[in-house]
């Protein structure tokens, strides 16, 4: 299959690369020349723009973003959709709002599939969790690409309706929140407790069949054993907080309660104002498995 793509940053870049290794072309294109140039060295076709990406593919497009969400969507649609057919496929691979995706599916000329995408750069290794909304045959057309990208074909599926993809995605960074959440107080509780204790190593004992182990778990070993039992200078900075704000947002409307979710949302808004050991490392677990900057106090 040949799949264009249009954003070569590191998501992007994985796309690319976990496609290309189970043989199938890719042609991509982004606004950096440099990305462009070192994916070609890796064995992608260059395209200079979206348009001669386009008429690089062939009749039946079939084309991956892999770009910021908001505005930067929105403005790669609109120079795309002039170059695209019904028989055509776009695939958002982005941390779009799922309202704003069933928006896109509806003006998009192409048949348009939001793609909520989990795991983070450590999908370079290992593949990503895939949740896919938007037409079952054009995700169906997709199925080879989506089973190269994701950790293999249990993991990806398809969701349902436009929006879906990104709606599960959604619900599922608010339960990411809550579980860094409890993971963070929990190793609170010990760091500050009446034992002197070695916080990697309850974290390894723990990931070890423990009830509560997860990748997650696993990463909270990574820190401290990075980091240092107090966790050096990681700040107490949690960043981000989109995807929970509109996973709380749409519990009220549904009335259905997300106390643990809410709860998690708010100390991410407080870590702005002072500092607790919690959300210090929820700082470091969001480098752990995104590699997001981690906010230092020096």
């Amino acid at each position: 299959m040949q799949l264009g793509l249009i954003g070569l940053g590191r998501m992007g870049r994985i796309v690319a690369d976990r496609v290309m290794a189970v043989g199938h072309d890719v042609v991509a294109y982004d606004v950096s020349d440099e990305a462009v140039a070192d994916a070609a060295d890796a064995g992608v076709t260059p395209a200079e723009s979206i348009a001669d990406l386009t008429e690089q593919l062939g009749e039946e497009k079939r084309i991956w973003l892999m770009v910021p969400a908001g505005d930067p969507v929105d403005a790669t649609l609109e120079e795309l959709d002039p170059h695209l057919t019904e028989d055509d496929v776009v695939v958002d691979g982005g941390n779009s709002y799922y309202e704003r995706s069933v928006e896109r599916a509806e003006a998009c000329t192409a048949a348009y599939l939001d793609c909520g995408t989990s795991g983070g750069p450590a999908g370079a290794e290992l593949g990503f969790s895939l949740m896919i909304g938007g037409p079952a045959w054009a995700y169906d057309e997709l199925v080879p690409v989506f089973d190269a990208v994701a950790t293999g074909p249990d993991g990806h599926d398809h969701m349902g309706a436009a929006g879906s993809g990104h709606y599960v995605k959604m619900v599922h960074n608010g339960v990411e929140y809550a579980m860094m959440q409890a993971y963070g107080e929990g190793f609170e509780l010990l760091h500050e407790g009446r034992y002197d204790l070695d916080m990697e190593s309850i974290a390894r004992t723990w990931v070890n069949g423990a009830v509560i182990r997860s990748w997650l778990l696993e990463l909270c070993e990574e820190a401290f054993r990075e980091e240092g039992n107090d966790l050096g200078t990681v700040a107490d900075h949690i960043a981000g907080g989109s995807t929970g704000t509109w996973t709380v947002q749409e519990s009220l409307e549904q009335e259905v309660p997300v106390p643990l979710i809410y709860q998690a949302l708010a100390e991410r808004f407080d870590s702005r104002n002072e500092g607790r050991f919690s959300r210090r490392l929820a700082n470091r677990l969001r480098y752990g498995f995104g590699r997001h900057e981690v906010k230092r106090t020096e």
